[in-house]
């Protein structure tokens, strides 16, 4: 009587498990490891964790930076690959395998990374927007004698309030062209939707391939950044001043590691920077060869990571010392916040270097090749978790993989378009809030940090401007799209599996139970336990085990 429905689940298993033995993987492993750096270390490097070093006390946050690093990064970090690695699945089906109750966890992280991805490109909008201004001469933020400068306009930043620098009106009225607040909308940027198409156009070819035409394209802009940098590093310290920008990054401010914040923001600088709670890595790691050696990718990306943000920081902070030096004020009064960091303060520093296009043409180029890395490891998410959830369908529907990616990139672009209306810097700024509290909250549930991150929590805010309540509202909605799938997911693991409520509750933690597996050969096996590795390959269940992963260095 229940033969037919036995042998359908059977054959469509075997349907999977062969999609799965077919699966592509890295032409070499080394594409995969820099791959990995390239989605680790992103703009957040630049500019995350520089900002949060300036308002942390200084050298104060490399302290927790450095302990999160290893309590809490390289841990996750090695669980998301090998797992990623063992089931060769993405993030969706990886951890329905591995806890069929925790499947909306990987949804959420699928959520996270498209809705991540949707604004995260209008960042590399901006930085081809300053790259092609910074081939002109003089550099149009280096004086205020252009048409959208303001009587207030100022060529070196002071302490008054009412006045502004010739790069934040640069950013502010010419390449934004700013409304008052959230309230008005104004029109679409053109110059920036056409820039926008443009960065999506290049997000397209860098995957549209998979894994073969992602892992060619790494080589240049994962390693290239790095050639940027130390070049930044030594032009910048030759500057006057940069020796108290310096001072101020690794000097701590010990009383700093007293805020429950600091700690906070060190574990949200983690998480973000690596990928933790993402997907991206766990669904590269999927088209690994099995027996890869997961523990010494986990430490050489980790690592990487960690110490290009401290690279990092020499250069913002050398470039820190430079301004305050022009300026005649401390360091520690520098007017720094979000976007403004490398899109205001820095080309300020450059209109002041000798040689000021070539300096501003290397910085904004690098900032693309290190967004491209990150953005493209986003997409990959979905497109990788679609695919394994619905590889016959989309197949049938887009005939070739690259219309499906191309369906993908252009359904995100689409979604992207409110950022560069003029309302957009709004838009982004309430997205990134909310979305990566989201990724905070949504791995503090198995973590232990998720009472200071409602405790720590604050209203999403651009400056001095301060959302409005139905704003706030709008970025709730956000972060629920992709934490809500959690529970749904577990809601809808204890419906589908058979059984009373605790034999579903068994089920439902039992790896493999609702993946590797029909619910008629789990009740065969008498319940049995955790089963690694099993797959369904015909009609008849057969058991295979996998040999284990190499974990040795």
């Amino acid at each position: 009587m229940e033969f037919g429905p036995r042998r359908a689940t059977a054959v469509t298993q075997g349907a999977d498990m062969e999609q799965q033995l077919d699966r592509p993987t890295w032409s070499r492993q080394i594409e995969f490891t820099l791959a990995g750096i390239g989605c680790a270390v992103g703009l957040g490097n630049v500019w995350r964790f520089p900002y949060l070093c300036y308002r942390s006390g200084g050298g104060a946050f490399l302290v927790p930076y450095l302990l999160m690093l290893v309590v809490l990064g390289i841990p996750l970090l090695y669980m998301e690959l090998i797992v990623g690695q063992y089931t060769r699945r993405g993030p969706v089906h990886a951890l329905a395998t591995v806890c069929p109750l925790l499947k909306g966890v990987g949804i959420a992280s699928v959520a996270i990374s498209f809705i991540m991805c949707t604004y995260y490109n209008v960042v590399i909008t901006w930085a081809l927007y300053y790259l092609f201004s910074s081939f002109q001469a003089p550099l149009p933020w280096q004086n205020c004698n252009n048409t959208w400068n303001t009587p207030n306009c100022t060529n070196h930043a002071t302490n008054s309030s009412y006045t502004s620098t010739a790069s934040q009106e640069f950013f502010k009225y010419k390449m934004l062209e700013q409304t008052s607040g959230v309230d008005e909308t104004g029109v679409v940027r053109w110059e920036l939707l056409l820039l926008l198409f443009l960065a999506w156009i290049l997000i397209y070819f860098c995957i549209f391939k998979g894994v073969k035409s992602t892992g060619k394209v790494v080589y240049f802009t994962a390693l290239f950044p790095y050639v940027i940098l130390i070049a930044l590093l030594i032009n910048n310290a030759q500057l006057p001043g940069a020796l108290d920008g310096i001072t101020f990054f690794i000097v701590p401010e010990w009383g700093k590691l007293l805020s429950v914040e600091v700690w906070v923001n060190a574990a949200a600088q983690i998480f973000n920077s690596i990928g933790i709670g993402f997907g991206s890595l766990m669904a590269m790691s999927s088209y690994n060869s099995f027996n890869n050696n997961v523990l010494k990718d986990t430490l050489t990306i980790s690592i990487i990571n960690s110490l290009t943000s401290i690279l990092a920081g020499f250069v913002i902070f050398s470039a820190f010392g430079y301004m305050s030096h022009l300026q005649g004020i401390p360091v520690s009064d520098l007017a720094v916040d979000g976007p403004g960091l490398v899109f205001v303060l820095y080309p300020q520093a450059f209109a002041n270097m000798p040689v000021a296009q070539l300096w501003a043409v290397m910085f904004f180029f690098m900032l693309l090749c290190l967004g491209l890395d990150s953005e493209f490891a986003m997409v990959e998410v979905m497109v990788t978790s679609l695919m394994d959830e619905f590889y016959q369908h989309l197949i049938k529907i887009f005939k070739r993989k690259e219309l499906f990616v191309l369906a993908v990139c252009g359904a995100a672009c689409l979604l992207g378009i409110p950022c560069v209306m003029q309302v957009g810097i709004y838009v982004f700024q309430l997205m990134d809030h909310y979305t990566a509290i989201v990724s905070i909250m949504f791995l503090a549930v198995f973590e232990v940090i998720l009472i200071f991150s409602i405790i720590q929590f604050k209203p999403a805010r651009y400056g001095d401007y301060v959302f409005p309540p139905w704003a706030q509202g709008v970025g709730w909605v956000i972060a629920m799209g992709s934490i809500v799938w959690i529970p749904l997911g577990a809601v809808h693991t204890l419906w589908v599996l058979p059984g009373s409520f605790m034999q579903k509750l068994k089920l439902s933690v039992t790896p493999c139970a609702s993946d590797g597996m029909s619910k008629m050969a789990y009740y065969e096996r008498g319940g049995g336990d955790a089963c690694p590795g099993i797959a369904v390959i015909s009609s008849n269940i057969h058991l295979a085990e996998k040999p284990p992963i190499q974990t040795n260095l």
